[in-house]
């Protein structure tokens, strides 16, 4: 009866040497993956994660290193079998992140940009399908973490993109060149652009506004609030009214300039700071 006992111990204890050895295996794998990943070798750094993969399921990071190199591999655009091949790999890796974890924010965000750049080289109807797609995961990264600036800019971005194409349309079949000033002649037009869009403008406006409010000196943010402005003002019903938009998204225009040009200000007089200190 004693042998016995010892034969199982001993079995046991073979089994977690063995579930150690490969934890530690797995996360050389790992490690192998991040510098092959980092030298921009991703075929390779495929192959590593997987590997850690297989020898520990359970390895927090390397399913989320797999889908990132995956998706380092898609070019926004392309339209061959291979690559539309590792946009779904990077979608279904992801997913099986957020299968373990339905709150991790890299895979969320991976995610919505995934959808937002397939977007651009869709038709119409299906490029409104995806940036609602891209929409979903933005907001649910927000509940995610809602101090995410580039989330609440990303969901105005996507409300100029659904508005503009619209905007330029009504302007050109009322043979208004972009630049001409308006607001749209058609009364009618207008009003039906109003009911569809206004809702998407507004509530795009009131994203770059919060990311602004995270980050007061966000000069993207800055620059399509000023998108927003200028164009939201062709649904107007004056010229004066129309004037008055425009020069508050001018205003916010060369805000966006003042910033960058301040914040390389800062970074040339940073490190002009960094030489100064390494030279002496």
């Amino acid at each position: 009866m004693r042998t016995g006992k010892l034969t199982i111990a001993a079995s046991i204890f073979g089994i977690l040497a063995l579930t150690g050895c490969d934890k530690l295996k797995s996360r050389d794998q790992l490690n192998q993956g991040v510098l092959a990943f980092k030298n921009a070798k991703y075929s390779e750094a495929v192959d590593h994660f997987k590997q850690a993969i297989a020898l520990d399921e359970n390895n927090p990071n390397a399913r989320l290193y797999l889908a990132t190199a995956y998706m380092s591999q898609w070019i926004p655009g392309a339209e061959s079998p291979e690559n539309t091949e590792m946009a779904n790999k990077a979608r279904e890796e992801f997913s099986k992140v957020l299968e373990k974890n339905p709150n991790e924010p890299t895979a969320i965000a991976s995610l919505a940009s995934l959808s937002y750049n397939e977007a651009s080289s869709l038709p119409p109807d299906k490029k409104l399908e995806k940036l609602d797609e891209a929409a979903k995961w933005y907001k649910r990264l927000i509940e995610v973490d809602p101090k995410n600036k580039e989330a609440y800019y990303s969901l105005g971005v996507i409300a100029w993109a659904k508005w503009y194409p619209q905007d330029m349309l009504a302007r050109a079949n009322a043979h208004m060149k972009p630049e001409d000033p308006g607001p749209l002649k058609d009364k009618k037009v207008k009003e039906e652009l109003k009911a569809q869009y206004g809702p998407i403008i507004d509530e795009g406006m009131a994203y770059l506004n919060k990311a602004l409010e995270i980050d007061p000196r966000y000069e993207d943010a800055m620059s399509y609030l000023n998108l927003l402005i200028r164009e939201k003002a062709d649904l107007l019903d004056s010229p004066d009214e129309y004037k008055e938009q425009v020069k508050i998204a001018d205003g916010w225009i060369q805000k966006a300039l003042d910033t960058k040009k301040a914040k390389a200000a800062e970074a040339a007089a940073h490190g002009n700071g960094i030489t100064a200190e390494t030279s002496k």
